[in-house]
């Protein structure tokens, strides 16, 4: 036998020839010892290894342009996901076709696209960084961080055009894959049932990815015990095998430096005395040099493919000879299946399995789902994904069930959101200070259909929201909304820009709207709200108000939103625009300038527009463009300087805020006011972000009475320095205004409330 084993990728041009010449002699040997006319058995067997398995691509690759047809295939993990692929029919071209349109960032994390909630959930999503789940009174952790189910959705799409097959012998390419049984440590070699459901559980990472029920087995990644399985492939029938190893297996001592090290080197003793057992059984064993990538490193999957790719080059002249010996004992055929995008399936009948809470009718309607009709795994998935997007449910997936030609009967198994979550987060900007967020998320408390929150923000600010949703309609895209928000902080108040004094602003709002959502993206309604402003003054200032006022105001609103990801996302729109009407005001304050009480305040009705919309566009991996136009323009000849916007600040909102790149929050006021914002992002690392802002505004166009500054029009600039951390955004800003010829930082931390 032969084992070839590439050290580097710096092996020399002779060596590397020597070693094709060696392999040559010897396989023709091989060959020339077959009975005549009898082809050996060629096994394909790919190792785990998180992203660094997308480096068997470029192996597939070559495998393909030599013409050599394997017919075994083993794998785990990520080496099982590639060799499920391959052994379905896919090219290795197809395959890394594939991996490129992949969003790795929702494939693997619980997040849930953007695009597929509901508009009445997106404004609730990802606002705290942490969530436990609530049941019978203890909070319940899982088996792992991440359930996996856009994973799970993605394989129903990839396997859809062989979802009839329930023995992995009958596919185009005898394929297994290895799993381990969490209760027993023992090896599962899984070769029969749903594809899909094998592929989540070869791959289910402990303390990472949920474990998989799967046969009455709590089933996890098949690494732990077996990740190079060649026995499985020999076992399988291969003569030949070729074996592709992308990891480095036990690290050095000088490698273990803590606990955690320590732990995952324990957890791999016994599969590093495994891979002792199936590395002499490899004819072809192809390692990688991936000792400076990570399990989780799909963030540098260029990279990782390159090396895949550049492997596969060198490993090309001995596929070919092996093709080539081959095709003298008679060529194979290997069936091919049709893109899983446009095959459908007649679905003629419908199960549903694990419901509880809500009802079939329920889930059905939710999907917009109906039986007797043809169906595409893009439409199922879209369906999952809209059902998905109410919070209802953290998990859908389904198996079909052939019952004859193109006619399937799809059995839904789905996992309910618990009733009742606790979430929690923390917060800071130099405005706000530092802030503990905390909130209860109840669904169907009392009334069935309907969502009720209690946010709470302590700190150096005080917020508090209050919410109930009530969802109607048959698919639940008409919903009505009450609720309650309190906003109790302390504002600077400005003169020319200059730091003049202080006041505490509490704000009490109670509303009631009624919307539609015509789709996840766009909703409009109308409502009604009654507001409470209470004024005191902390330190004097030119203008000082004490006391309060009351109004009533209703509006009619649209809102959009096809951003695809909450913090930096790359592509999308967000508009939020509301037509208002402020009326019945009862005022009881007193009002002065340098110390003197005016009477100069009007409190008559008026009608105001707002307008908030933001554009994100990615014209390269690295750069996103990204702009904003905010307006506020209160309709009235005789302003009242209580109902003007304020201008300032990059983050968060306050009542009657206009953001703006170059001031702190606040240091501006006007009743009429129209805000451009262009920007550009470029991505450093992974998660590292520069941020560059570039603003411009014009204000009192409408009137400019009870103005705070001489200037009709502010430019100002900001750079930040951003990283996404796994609980929220870091970000620290500098920025300039050219009105206010004063350098300003700003920090943020966390998710604003």
């Amino acid at each position: 036998m032969l084992h070839l084993q590439r050290q580097s990728t710096h092996m020399t041009h002779s060596l590397v020839k020597y070693f094709f010449l060696l392999f040559s002699t010897l396989c023709s040997l091989y060959l020339n010892a077959q009975v005549q006319g009898k082809r050996p058995k060629i096994g394909l067997t790919l190792s785990g290894g998180g992203a660094k398995g997308l480096a068997h691509i470029g192996i597939l690759k070559a495998i393909d342009s030599a013409g050599l047809k394997v017919d075994y295939i083993t794998g785990t993990s990520m080496g099982g996901i590639i060799g499920a692929l391959y052994a379905t029919g896919y090219s290795g071209k197809e395959i890394e076709r594939l991996t490129k349109e992949i969003d790795w960032d929702v494939l693997f994390s619980n997040n849930i696209s953007l695009n597929v909630l509901s508009m009445e959930e997106k404004e609730q999503y990802s606002r705290f960084a942490l969530e436990l789940p609530f049941i019978n009174q203890k909070i319940r952790l899982q088996t792992g961080l991440i359930k996996g189910q856009e994973l799970s959705l993605k394989f129903s799409e990839l396997f859809f055009p062989v979802h009839q097959i329930r023995d992995f012998n009958q596919l185009p390419i005898p394929f297994k894959c290895m799993a381990t049984d969490l209760e027993t440590g023992k090896l599962v070699v899984l070769d029969t049932g749903s594809i899909t459901a094998a592929l989540r559980a070869t791959m289910a990472i402990p303390s990472v990815f949920s474990a998989v029920d799967l046969d009455n087995r709590q089933l996890v990644d098949g690494g732990l015990v077996r990740n190079f399985p060649v026995k499985n492939v020999k076992g399988m029938g291969a003569d030949i095998v070729i074996g592709s190893n992308v990891t480095a297996g036990l690290s050095r001592i000088d490698k273990i430096k803590n606990p955690v090290d320590v732990l995952m080197q324990m957890a791999f003793f016994r599969e590093a005395e495994d891979f002792q057992e199936e590395l002499p059984l490899t004819d072809i064993y192809i390692h990688m040099p991936m000792e400076k990538y990570t399990t989780g490193s799909f963030g540098s999957s260029k990279e990782i493919l390159k090396i895949g790719m550049e492997t596969g080059d060198q490993y090309y002249p001995v596929f070919k000879k092996l093709a080539d010996s081959i095709q003298a004992l008679g060529d194979w055929e290997i069936k091919k299946i049709e893109s899983p995008l446009e095959k459908s399936v007649y679905i003629s009948e419908y199960q549903v399995i694990g419901l509880q809470k809500t009802s079939i009718n329920f889930f059905t309607h939710l999907m917009n789902f109906n039986d007797h009709r043809y169906y595409t795994a893009a439409q199922i998935s879209k369906n999952i994904r809209r059902a998905i997007g109410s919070r209802y449910y953290g998990s859908i997936t389904y198996k079909l069930d052939e019952l004859g030609k193109d006619s399937a009967r799809i059995i839904f198994k789905v996992e309910e959101n618990p009733g009742t979550y606790l979430k929690g987060g923390l917060y800071y900007t130099r405005f706000r200070g530092i802030n503990l967020n905390v909130n209860i998320t109840t669904r169907d408390f009392i009334i069935p259909n309907s969502r009720s929150t209690v946010s709470l923000s302590l700190g150096e600010s005080i917020q508090l929201e209050t919410e109930h949703l009530q969802y109607l309609g048959r698919i639940k895209n008409i919903a009505f909304l009450a609720g309650f928000r309190m906003d109790n902080m302390e504002l600077n108040t400005y003169q020319q820009y200059k730091l003049d004094g202080a006041y505490k602003q509490s704000h009490y709002k109670t509303y009631l709207n009624f919307q539609t959502s015509g789709s996840p993206k766009s909703t409009i309604g109308i409502g009604t709200s009654f507001d409470y402003v209470h004024y005191k003054p902390t330190i004097s200032s030119v203008a000082e108000a004490k006391g309060q006022f009351t109004h009533f105001k209703s509006y009619l609103y649209f809102k959009y939103n096809s951003l695809n990801q909450i913090f930096y996302p790359t592509r999308g729109l967000k508009l939020n625009t509301e037509l208002a009407y402020i009326y019945d005001q009862k005022p009881d304050l007193k009002y002065f300038m340098n110390n003197v009480q005016v009477n100069n305040l009007n409190f008559d009705n008026f009608p105001r527009l707002t307008f908030d919309g933001s554009v994100f566009a990615s014209f390269n991996p690295k750069f996103t463009f990204f702009s904003e136009l905010q307006a506020g323009i209160n309709f009235t000849g005789t302003p009242n300087v209580l109902h003007n916007f304020q201008i300032g600040g990059l983050n968060g909102y306050f009542r009657n805020q206009i953001r703006f790149a170059g001031l702190q929050e606040a240091t501006a006021n006007t009743s009429s006011t129209a805000a451009l914002l262009l920007g550009l992002r470029y991505n450093i690392v992974n998660n590292v972000y520069v941020l560059g802002r570039v603003n411009g505004l014009v204000k009192d166009f409408a009137t400019t009475r009870n103005s705070t500054s001489a200037y009709s029009f502010l430019t100002g600039y900001s750079l930040t320095f951003a990283y996404k951390t796994p609980i929220g955004p870091l970000e620290l800003s500098v920025m300039y205004s050219d009105q206010g010829k004063k350098v300003h930082s700003y920090v943020l931390f966390g998710i604003p409330f």
